[in-house]
C-alpha cells in the first residue's frame, strides 16, 4: 500500500463516519470536494521550499497536485535538482483551490521581474481559494500585487522587504489571514502545509497526515531563528547575505509602480 493509498483509506473512513453519524455540515462537505494544487517552479527556485509542500499536498485524497511554469522545459533549482514542470500556465484548467509559490534567492529575483509570471500568480490568484507561499515566494506574490492589506510572513532575512508591497509582516512560522497562507524560511514549508491541509481537509486529516511523514522535529541545535542563534551566527549569516539584500531592494525600485 502507497501513502497515498493510506490517505485515501483515511478518506473512505471519514466518508463512512460521517454516513453512519448523519450528514456532514456544509462546511466539510465543501472540503470533500475535489480541487488541485498549483505549485508555480521557476529557474533557480529551493526545492525544499517546494518538496516539503509538495509531498504534504500528494497526501490529501482527492486533490490534485500541478507543478506550473511557462511550459513544461525542465527547470533546475537553486542547488541543481532538476524538475519537469506538469503544466503549462497556458494550459492550467479552472481555478485552483492553492495557488503556491516557493522562494529562490536569485531565482525570486527574476520571477518577481517577469511580467508573465506577476500576470499568471494576478490573474489566477484572484480567483484561487487560497493564495500562498514558503520563503521568499511571499515577495513573488507581493509583485503581483496579492498581499497588499494582508498579514504575511517570509525568510526573517528578508522579513522588512514585505512592507514595500504593502504587507504587514509578521514574524511566525505560518501566517494566515483570510485566504492568504504564508510560511517563513524555507523548512518552514511543512508546518505551513500542514496548517494548510487541515483547512483543505480537517485537523485530524492533517495530524494523519503528520503521522504518516513522522514528522517530528528535533533539531541538533538551537539556532533556528534569529531570536534563540547566538549573535556571532546572525551577524555572519547577515554578512553573507547582504549582497542579495541589495540586488533584492534594486529589484524593487525596477518593478512597475
Amino acid at each position: 500500500m502507497t501513502r497515498r493509498d493510506a490517505m485515501k483509506l483515511l478518506g473512505t473512513t471519514v466518508a463512512v463516519t460521517t454516513a453512519t453519524t448523519g450528514s456532514a455540515p456544509a462546511a466539510a462537505a465543501d472540503k470533500d470536494k475535489p480541487g488541485e494544487v498549483w505549485m508555480v517552479v521557476y529557474p533557480k527556485f529551493t526545492a525544499l521550499d517546494l518538496v516539503g509542500p509538495h509531498h504534504v499536498f500528494s497526501l490529501l485524497e482527492r486533490y490534485k497536485v500541478r507543478l506550473v511554469w511557462k511550459d513544461t522545459k525542465e527547470v533546475v533549482s537553486d542547488t541543481g535538482i532538476p524538475v519537469r514542470p506538469t503544466t503549462a500556465f497556458a494550459d492550467c484548467p479552472g481555478d485552483p483551490a492553492v495557488l503556491f509559490v516557493p522562494g529562490g534567492t536569485e531565482g525570486t529575483l527574476a520571477a518577481m521581474e517577469d511580467k508573465e509570471v506577476r500576470e499568471f500568480l494576478a490573474g489566477r490568484g484572484a480567483r484561487a481559494k487560497f493564495v500562498t507561499s514558503v520563503c521568499t515566494g511571499s515577495l513573488v506574490l507581493g509583485a503581483a500585487g496579492l498581499l497588499k492589506g494582508y498579514k504575511a510572513t517570509t525568510h526573517w532575512l528578508t522579513l522588512d522587504t514585505l512592507k514595500q508591497f504593502g504587507a504587514e509582516p509578521v514574524a511566525a512560522r505560518v501566517v494566515e489571514d483570510r485566504n492568504r497562507v504564508t510560511g517563513a524560511g524555507v523548512t518552514a514549508g511543512i508546518d505551513f502545509a500542514l496548517a494548510l491541509a487541515a483547512k483543505l481537509k480537517d485537523e485530524s486529516y492533517a495530524k494523519a497526515v503528520q503521522l504518516m511523514m513522522e514528522y517530528d522535529p528535533q533539531p541538533p541545535f538551537k539556532s533556528g531563528n534569529p531570536k534563540v542563534a547566538d549573535a556571532d551566527t546572525v551577524k555572519m549569516l547577515r554578512a553573507m547575505t547582504a549582497p542579495f539584500q541589495t540586488k533584492l531592494d534594486a529589484a524593487i525600485q525596477r518593478l512597475p509602480k
